[in-house]
């Protein structure tokens, strides 16, 4: 341990914790996985902590499985990422909640409690690692209780572990979190609560609790989401699929989009009925479901998951190039309810290359884990959040590759829409955008209908500029202004909007976005005559298709524009859209700001001022229609 140590260069409060307690490192990927099942090596154990007042509080159990290791909350809240649970410690620029303002005092008194507690214990563990990757990313740190080593695990694949052979001579941390989860209850009315603390050198990230997705995931993500502000570029919140049509024509779609918009879903297959075809919608007043046949799908390479590093190093003037700033992906399954829905994910998971972390995935000590035995929240109420980690090498895609992007589709989540019960479930199957208009949407970022990933997700709410809000540090007119200047400066990358769970009075599931990616995927440059498309009703939509054909397959109109469904009508369409534009003029107000890039500023001004669909064309040259 001392030789680890000794070429580390490290800050005093690491030393500190260091020279008072006995400190574990992990050897390598299956030296984690053992840590993970605890000291004692049993089958199953709870994760526990002596509460004062509160007794013995068990956060999570782990159990041993032939395929990884089941991790299980007690307390569904836990089950699921806390939208407010991220705090700033620090006095640099934020419009974020500080943690003075919530609780009433500086962190400073609560930081050094939290390092005392930690030189307090028996053991602690460490394990570096690289946030973003080691060639662009940044060298760090995560100090956890022994018993959260599935917690390590996690992020180590998630993020670059570094086995301790490996860790290089004078490795200076640039971030370090700090996971102490008895804090949660102690300090943080038992919430889950993220601070981060950005000082000249070091990144801290202090995670209060033992859910992984607002810190090892989103946690890391403002790390880099910092780093990007302070040199001008930007981790998009996004997925990335290279498809290769039936017709060998390459093209390659990043999705962004809130949490539950779709992005892992960007990746999959498209899903078939057990006779081969695809159901494209259910009408919900009717109960008339819509099919279409094709004979072939489309092959797909995934490159980023849900963060698009789009290094300044990479560009060239033409069409964003990204590459993914993780080592491993973090898999929602809460649509694999059954054997056979997503035959390639479950075979990965059910015989991977090694160990794997399942997160709420209901799994019996020394059984095999199966992704869709889906941990009860209430009898009769599955978690709708179950995970799955999977280290990229795990899939068969080239780790590491810079890709440019041809187009890039944002994804919503779209609520029943009918005349009896109008909303903003007005989107058609997808609309193509100018690049204003694309900005637009990615300063809103609507979290959208029944969002699984987070604790609040009735109504609708805005997910903040770029969806990734709510993992950034600093202020969002600075990221608002870094979007808009990505988008000028990749002329050639085309935008669509994409939406998912309904269209209109339709079901659909994400086959929406499916049957759009394979239909864009095939038209190969997403440029389309002046006489397919046509302005849509809502501004904000852009433009709707007048027709669309997939392999010999008349998409309905009714699926393109929603105001032609008879379950739906102008009127109610008038209504929905209305809802979205008071949304967004409610969310669009707060970046008008000094601050704002005068560019950015004229756009807003023209949305406030009902600018038409053509006038957003004028602000940022849009090659999609000749």
């Amino acid at each position: 341990m001392e030789s680890i140590v000794s070429k580390m260069v490290l800050p005093e409060e690491l030393h500190f914790i260091i020279e008072n307690t006995k400190v574990i490192f992990a050897e390598d990927r299956e030296d984690l996985f053992k840590l993970a099942m605890g000291k004692k090596k049993a089958d199953f154990y709870e994760v526990y902590y002596n509460i004062p007042n509160m007794g013995k509080v068990v956060e999570c159990t782990v159990a041993r499985c032939k395929n990884g290791v089941a991790v299980n909350y007690t307390d569904p809240y836990m089950r699921r990422r806390d939208p407010n649970c991220m705090l700033i410690a620090d006095d640099y620029p934020t419009d974020k909640e500080t943690f003075e303002e919530r609780f009433g005092y500086e962190f400073s008194k609560m930081r050094q409690e939290t390092i005392q507690w930690f030189s307090e214990q028996p053991e602690v563990m460490i394990m570096p690692f690289y946030t973003g990757g080691k060639k662009y990313g940044y060298p760090s740190i995560v100090i956890a209780p022994p018993n959260a080593a599935f917690f390590a695990a996690s992020l180590g694949d998630l993020q670059e572990f570094i086995p301790k052979d490996e860790v290089p001579d004078n490795f200076e941390p640039e971030a370090i979190l700090y996971v102490a989860p008895p804090f949660r209850h102690t300090h943080c009315n038992s919430k889950q609560v993220v601070v981060h603390n950005r000082t000249e050198k070091i990144h801290e990230v202090f995670s209060y609790n033992l859910y992984p997705g607002p810190s090892a995931k989103k946690g890391c993500y403002g790390v880099l989401l910092t780093k990007g502000e302070k040199d001008g570029w930007i981790t998009n919140h996004s997925s990335a699929v290279k498809v290769t049509t039936p017709y060998e024509n390459l093209y390659t779609i990043m999705h962004e989009g809130a949490s539950g918009g779709g992005k892992s879903e960007m990746l999959e297959q498209l899903h078939r009925d057990l006779d081969g075809r695809i159901k494209l919608g259910t009408n919900l007043v009717t109960g008339e479901e819509y099919h279409i046949e094709l004979a072939e799908n489309s092959r797909l390479e995934p490159v980023t998951d849900d963060m698009a590093l789009a290094h300044p190093d990479f560009q060239n003037g033409r069409k964003l190039v990204i590459s993914d700033a993780e080592s491993g992906w973090f898999l929602r399954v809460d649509h694999i309810k059954h054997y056979g829905t997503e035959i390639q994910l479950e075979e990965l998971t059910i015989h991977p290359q090694g160990p794997m972390v399942f997160y709420n995935i209901d799994a019996a000590p020394n059984s095999t884990a199966l992704i869709w035995e889906h941990t009860m929240d209430a009898p009769g109420k599955p978690c709708p959040n179950p995970r799955v980690v999977v280290p990229r090498s795990f899939f068969p895609t080239q780790k590491g590759e810079i890709v440019e992007v041809d187009l890039r589709s944002f994804g919503v989540r779209t609520p029943p829409m009918t005349k009896d019960h109008p909303t903003y479930g007005v989107v058609g199957l997808f609309h193509v955008l100018s690049p204003s208009l694309a900005w637009l949407w990615r300063l809103v970022s609507p979290r959208g209908h029944a969002n699984p990933s987070i604790t609040d997700s009735e109504g609708m709410s805005s997910e903040g500029v770029g969806s990734y809000w709510p993992f950034a540090t600093g202020k969002m007119v600075d990221q608002a202004n870094l979007l808009l200047r990505q988008i000028v400066d990749t002329p050639e990358t085309r935008f669509v909007l994409m939406p998912n769970q309904h269209i209109g009075a339709y079901h659909v599931g994400f086959m929406s976005e499916w049957v759009a990616r394979e239909y864009l995927s095939r038209r190969g440059n997403a440029r389309f005559r002046s006489d397919e498309i046509k302005a849509s009703k809502c501004a904000l939509l852009g433009y709707t298709m007048k027709k669309m054909k997939l392999d010999g397959n008349y998409i309905p109109r009714t699926f393109l524009d929603v105001s032609l469904q008879p379950e739906v009508g102008q009127e109610a369409y008038d209504k929905g859209t209305a809802i979205l534009e008071n949304f967004f003029r409610k969310q669009l107000s707060q970046f008008m700001t000094d601050e704002l890039d005068p560019l950015g500023r004229k756009i807003i001004d023209a949305f406030m001022n009902g600018a038409s669909v053509e006038e957003y064309n004028e602000f940022i040259p849009f090659k999609s229609i000749y």
